[in-house]
């Protein structure tokens, strides 16, 4: 029968047994108390103390007080008891930092250096890293207008911002709200941005005749504003209205906003134009936005040429393994670090340096009152940009070995002469743009950042295996054109950075152990590598299904009509 926890009357839950009665003649006729009990005749061998205790705690108990002064006897005792020990050594007691707020990276290479490099357990991942062979499941697949096109409701003219992949966004969405508005497109005008500091134009990046007849038939492209229009405005774009358009606005915003005042004006100015269209559109939208991106948009003849021309050199030097290598998209230029407010191993000259840096570039963002910035926090959230030590460390822990042809797209890398050495030691075979090609190759590219951008893009596009160390929008279009080329499969590592933190900053792993948790992170790598668009997910990312079709399953083909 279960208890009543409440108080009753009656019998069902058992009572407490009741407190002894207390016997005075005990204590008159000096009774013997039970044993274990303190009382106040002691040995005389005890001490002045012992014999008070004794007496305080043999009156208490029998006046039933003891949970009343049971503190302040705690207490009593303790000090009695400190009394008696010596504090001349006093230990230390050390706590280790808490987890990314010391960067461990370099003592850990020196700890797992000696066992990777004498690891010969499985042959070089480049010859068996892809489940999924090339020219698998999934094709091309973008139907195109052959008819001609109705009266143009107007002009539109953007101006896109950004370095070479946003405003390769910019570009593609200005194709489809164009086509979609049934509007001319004036070719974009690149801002000329703080960061990046290219002031080349769209000609200049890519082929603009190229372009302009690929889409032909999908939308009206023009170079300039006619000048019957243009009077009107007293030749003065910045007397054309205006759009102030809100990131990811949904195409139905531009039919009920955007078109009325295009007819009314027949020009419209959208400034600034990158990540004003959303993901989520309609089917004519992403045709439109599939034609320009892996169709239409092909790099100017001097960047092409100079990119190919690496591409084989790359192939050239990357014999050993059938004439593949891998290419790392390397952010840990003096900016990224700098933003990233993570702390490395450079000391007082590396905060001296960061400081500068973003004083320069943010002009008082990470110096504003209240504001408190944690670089370990930051670290173990997977935020900070991976050190060349780190990719090599993780590289190698994913089975690829010493003789493993690198091509590293990045930017002047902050410190290069000491950040670059332990990359070097691990893939001696590694090349950068600057070292296949001359100083007088490169010369009409290395002002302009874009351009060098676009270089290293086409030699990444087709390298066998694509390595992404940080987020952007170059990994992210990467990703996408990869997947148009290479059958749906993407063959880009994503490294988990959060666990790659852990991993970095843990003292106690061995090499088999790293090596193991590498090679699962290389093969969650393969099976993302194939995934389909969800409807927030970006089609310059995730060209399936929108791009392409299943291939040899034509019931399961999707392909989007023309409009």
């Amino acid at each position: 029968m279960a208890y009543n926890r409440l108080p009753s009357s009656g019998h069902n839950s058992p009572s407490p047994p009741a407190s002894p009665l207390r016997s005075p003649t005990r204590l008159r006729h000096g009774g013997r108390s039970k044993p274990g009990r303190f009382t106040p005749g002691t040995p005389a061998s005890r001490t002045l103390a012992h014999r008070l205790t004794g007496l305080l705690l043999s009156v208490l108990l029998r006046r039933q007080g003891i949970f009343l002064f049971a503190p302040l006897l705690y207490i009593s005792g303790m000090l009695f008891y400190m009394g008696t020990v010596s504090f001349d050594v006093v230990p230390v007691i050390k706590h280790r930092p808490s987890p990314g707020s010391v960067y461990r990276s370099p003592q850990l290479y020196a700890k797992l250096r000696p066992e990777m490099d004498s690891d010969n357990s499985s042959t070089d991942a480049i010859s068996t890293i892809w489940k999924h062979p090339k020219g698998g499941e999934w094709r091309p697949c973008i139907n195109k207008s052959s008819g001609g096109l109705p009266e143009s409701n107007g002009y539109i003219y953007v101006e896109a911002n950004g370095g070479l992949n946003q405003q390769r966004a910019s570009i593609c969405n200005a194709v489809a709200v164009a086509g979609y508005l049934n509007a001319t497109l004036v070719i974009p005008n690149f801002h000329y941005h703080s960061i990046w500091r290219d002031p080349s134009k769209f000609t200049e990046i890519y082929d603009q005749d190229f372009f302009v007849g690929s889409l032909k038939n999908e939308v009206r492209i023009v170079n300039s504003i006619p000048e019957y229009i243009m009077e009107r405005f007293d030749h003065n774009m910045s007397n054309v209205y205006n759009f102030r358009i809100k990131a990811w606005s949904p195409i139905q915003y531009y039919v009920d906003t955007v078109l009325p005042k295009l007819l009314e004006e027949k020009i419209i100015r959208i400034s600034p134009f990158a990540n004003r269209l959303s993901f989520d559109a309609p089917p004519a939208v992403q045709r439109l936005r599939c034609l320009a991106n892996y169709e239409a948009l092909r790099f100017s003849a001097p960047i092409l040429t100079m990119g190919e021309t690496l591409v084989a050199r790359m192939k050239d030097r990357s014999a050993n393994s059938s004439g593949k290598y891998v290419s790392v998209h390397l952010r840990f230029e003096e900016d990224m670090v700098a933003f990233s407010c993570c702390v490395f191993d450079g000391g007082v000259k590396e905060k001296q340096d960061m400081d500068a840096a973003r004083e320069k570039g943010w002009k008082g963002k990470f110096t504003k009152p209240g504001r408190v910035i944690r670089p370990g926090a930051i670290r173990i959230n997977g935020k900070c940009p991976l050190t060349p030590l780190e990719v090599g460390l993780m590289l190698r822990g994913m089975g690829f070995n010493r003789s493993t042809s690198i091509y590293l797209a990045s930017g002047e890398i902050y410190d290069a002469e000491r950040n670059m050495a332990p990359l070097l030691e691990m893939f001696p075979l590694l090349q950068t743009k600057e070292m296949l090609a001359s100083s007088e190759e490169l010369a009409q590219f290395k002002n302009y950042s874009s351009r060098m951008a676009a270089i290293d893009y086409t030699v990444c596009l087709h390298s066998e295996v694509f390595v992404t160390t940080q987020g952007g929008n170059f990994p992210h279009f990467m990703l996408g054109h990869r997947r148009y080329l290479y059958g749906g499969h993407s063959q880009t590592i994503r490294p988990d950075k959060r666990k790659l933190a852990l991993l970095f900053d843990n003292p106690n792993i061995g090499w088999r152990s790293f090596r193991r948790h590498m090679l699962s992170m290389r093969a969650h790598s393969d099976s993302k590598g194939t995934e389909l668009k969800r409807p927030n997910d970006s089609i310059y990312s995730f060209p399936c299904p929108d791009c392409m079709c299943r291939a040899n399953k034509s019931e399961d083909s999707r392909s989007l009509s023309a409009t």
